[in-house]
């Protein structure tokens, strides 16, 4: 799509906008102008006002393109990308669109690296596509071209504060009412409703909402009939405490065999996280029921420290205060032997020293489905020759290095709002409400929100080996108990399980996975091991190989179906 062309657009001062999302203007003046002549307006004026800096005074979801007189082009998305924007060069001319395939064209070809990226992280991390040429702006990013220069850089990066001396119940106070009030923010007027997974984030959210709103809320869940998997009584918990109006479906596996196609073409690029198919049929759920606009949870997590695997680093952080002859003297060469790994409890101390020894975030390599597969066993050499196997690993560090903080938990967390929620948690949750026909809304993410948990202290979010600590202590009272204390689970689908057990399903997966044996991108030997024996040893593990594998085939089947690897 040409930006100047194809999208709605006003002219003020002669500059062409594009504007996707709801902004918020920092500027009292613009943001009234928003409210009068629209938000295309507000940002024309802002940006003849501000230029490039115009994205750091706005808030909220957005992607915007503005084309002024002289020809240049400014881009720019939220610092979540919760809104997208994509672009290519083409005769000396920027064009844009909020969707990569909507750039592509006859002469795009698909990019292998691109597809190891996806197998690496199960999405495509920007800015790359899986179009070569096709390039999507990172969140909290700016583009600017001018005279055939282009030029990407970030307008935001975090940066934490160090407060020594916290005030716990000015905190809590000051928490519960950015809660409601981002809520309120993101209220549409229309029935308010919020997914429900029975997790501290859906819950809070559910919660707010009916004080909000001083309406019963509706909420939506997500079963699954598969030990392990079911979340709903927590979710019930959370429903009968707040008393919405609560609503429950249970995905079952004829519905995964109905709903792959659609939910893996329905994404501009080949999109792997598995939740997403379970995050549509709720999504289409509230639609049904009458909702136009539903609000989720994601974010807390991030923003508050609740992932299982800051306590994990934690503990193999500590690592660092040994003394360093005793790690390097002693830890490291006995453990570091064969015989360490023949003694149980010995290994279990030689696998700590293991991966102690790797500095964060290459330590995330050792725990990554493909590289642990072995990518020489996985993938064909004719894919191996035309990929650089470290480029995931070198966005990961500079992600990881670009925060303003010297402590290791705010690291991750800052890590963790580009990896987990911008490229793989927010895309899945966008993008399935698109596809149900309903607009979705994190009130979790709201800039207030992102403000107070950049000066909240990293103890209150880590505290010890508790996760989210703040959190928890802050809504204690308002969240049932039950729901402090229980782990986090989410809307997981026990795909794996299930495939070893459903002929359908497991005649999809099976001949989609092929498919990639067919293209040259896996190798035959290592997929038939795959789903011959290691599947069953361990269904949920290696099941995610296969639903990754199968999401990449069945996009690829609709978009590009002529893409394979040269022979080697």
């Amino acid at each position: 799509m040409n930006a100047t062309t194809d999208a709605p657009r006003v002219k003020q001062q002669g500059t062409k906008v594009l504007s996707i999302g709801h902004p918020r203007f920092a500027d009292a003046d613009i943001q009234r102008l928003a409210h009068s002549e629209g938000e295309a307006a507000a940002w024309a004026e802002a940006f003849s006002r501000r230029g490039t800096d115009v994205a750091r005074m706005v808030t909220g979801d957005f992607a915007v393109g503005l084309t002024a007189p002289d020809g240049s082009v400014f881009l720019a998305v939220d610092r979540f990308a919760i809104r997208t924007l994509c672009y290519r060069v083409v005769n000396n001319e920027l064009r844009f669109a909020e969707r990569a395939d909507d750039l592509a064209d006859g002469g795009s070809s698909i990019d292998p690296q691109a597809i190891f990226d996806y197998l690496y992280i199960h999405a495509i991390p920007s800015p790359r596509t899986i179009f070569k040429g096709v390039f999507r702006v990172p969140p909290a990013h700016y583009v600017v071209f001018r005279n055939g220069q282009l030029a990407v850089a970030p307008y935001w990066v975090p940066e934490f504060e160090d407060n020594g001396r916290p005030d716990f119940p000015r905190l809590r106070d000051e928490f519960r009412q950015l809660l409601q009030q981002a809520v309120e923010r993101r209220f549409d007027g229309g029935k308010p409703g919020c997914f429900l997974s029975g997790g501290t984030d859906s819950s809070t959210v559910a919660g707010m909402l009916g004080l909000a709103t001083g309406r019963t809320a509706a909420t939506y869940s997500i079963g699954f009939k598969a030990e392990g998997y079911d979340e709903m009584e927590y979710a019930r918990i959370a429903a009968r405490h707040f008393k919405t109006e609560h609503h429950e479906y249970y995905v079952t596996p004829e519905d995964v065999v109905r709903g792959v196609p659609d939910v893996a073409t329905h994404y501009d690029q080949p999109f792997g996280n598995s939740s997403a198919l379970p995050a549509y049929y709720c999504a289409r759920m509230a639609k049904e029921d009458g909702v136009t606009r539903i609000m989720a949870g994601d974010g807390g997590d991030e923003l508050f420290g609740g992932n299982s695997r800051y306590a994990k680093q934690r503990i193999f952080n500590w690592y660092r205060h040994f003394p360093g002859l005793l790690r390097t003297g002693v830890l490291e060469p006995v453990l570091g032997t064969a015989a360490a790994g023949r003694v149980p409890l010995v290994r279990k101390a030689a696998s700590y020293v293991e991966q102690a020894s790797v500095p964060m975030p290459d330590r995330l390599k050792m725990y990554n489905l493909i590289t642990r597969l072995g990518t020489d066993d996985a993938l064909t050499p004719g894919f191996l020759a035309a990929i650089d196997l470290d480029a995931p690993l070198r966005l990961q560090r500079e992600v990881w290095k670009s925060a303003h903080t010297q402590n290791d938990v705010n690291r991750e967390l800052a890590f963790d709002w580009r990896f987990t929620l911008a490229e793989s948690d927010l895309p899945k949750v966008c993008g399935t409400a698109a596809l149900a026909g309903i607009d979705v809304t994190f009130p979790m993410l709201d800039a207030d929100l992102l403000e107070f948990s950049l000066r909240l202290p990293a103890e209150y979010k880590l505290k010890g080996l508790k996760l989210r600590w703040f959190f928890k202590e802050a809504l204690r009272g308002f969240l049932p108990d039950e729901i402090l204390v229980k782990k986090k689970q989410g809307f997981g689908l026990p795909f794996g399980v299930w495939v070893t057990r459903h002929d359908k399903l497991r005649e999809l997966a099976f001949e989609s996975i092929h498919g990639l044996v067919h293209r040259g991108i896996l190798r035959a030997a290592f997929v038939d091991e795959l789903v011959t024996h290691r599947l069953y040893e361990h269904p949920g593990y290696y099941g995610e190989m296969i639903w990754i594998s199968m999401m990449l085939e069945q996009w690829l089947r609709a978009r590009a179906p002529n893409f394979a690897m040269p022979s080697r």
